[in-house]
Parts: structure tokens; C-alpha cells; sequence
């Protein structure tokens, strides 16, 4: 998984302008983040024509904030420069419930 440098929104809006991609906001002293890392490399490969971007939340705090990233570990994402879905909350997340919100901005 691609990590995100520290970047404003522009910036971010250029990266993903062409293509799907699903940003993963985290931080290392999360314990909930912490919880799903080890199911990400199995929902990234169900969902392989996604590019996923962990983005550090303490690194990119200004771009959280303008993302309106208030709880982590959250998702967002984009496709061909449009957000398409976010799953944003301050919840343990599972990997049966990052899959569920991921195939329905599919169907």
C-alpha cells in the first residue's frame, strides 16, 4: 500500500484525478486502525482495481481536516477525481464491514 506524503487538497485532488482510488486514513497510536491493518493486503487484493493510499492522519492533519476526516480509522474514495463514498467514523471497523461499504459504491 502506497503511503500519502504530506499534501494539501489540491494536491490531492491532482493525484487522484484519473483513476479509483481508496484513501485509508490512520495513525500508529490507533488502536482501531491497528485492528484492520492486518485485513487490509486481503481487501486490497478483493478490490484490485482500486489504488490504496494509506494516509497518516497526524502527518496530513490540515488535509483531514479539510476532508472532514474527524475519526480514523476512515476510508474515502475517489474515482476519476470525484468522491464516490466514505466510510468516516470514529468506529472499530472489520474487514467484512470495509468490504460491504466498498462493494456498494460497485453495485
Amino acid at each position: 500500500m502506497e503511503t500519502l506524503p504530506k499534501m494539501t487538497q489540491a494536491e490531492l485532488n491532482q493525484k487522484v484525478a484519473k483513476g479509483k482510488y481508496v484513501l485509508f486514513f490512520t495513525a500508529d497510536w490507533c488502536p482501531d486502525c491497528n485492528f484492520i491493518k492486518p485485513a487490509m493486503p486481503s481487501i486490497e487484493a478483493d478490490f484490485a482495481d482500486y489504488t490504496f493510499i494509506k494516509v497518516d492522519r497526524d502527518e496530513n492533519i490540515d488535509l483531514a481536516a479539510d476532508l472532514g476526516i474527524m475519526g480514523i480509522p476512515s476510508f474515502v474514495v475517489y474515482e476519476d477525481g470525484k468522491e464516490i463514498g466514505r466510510f468516516v467514523n470514529k468506529d472499530r471497523k472489520t474487514k467484512e464491514q470495509v468490504e460491504t461499504f466498498l462493494n456498494g459504491l460497485i453495485a
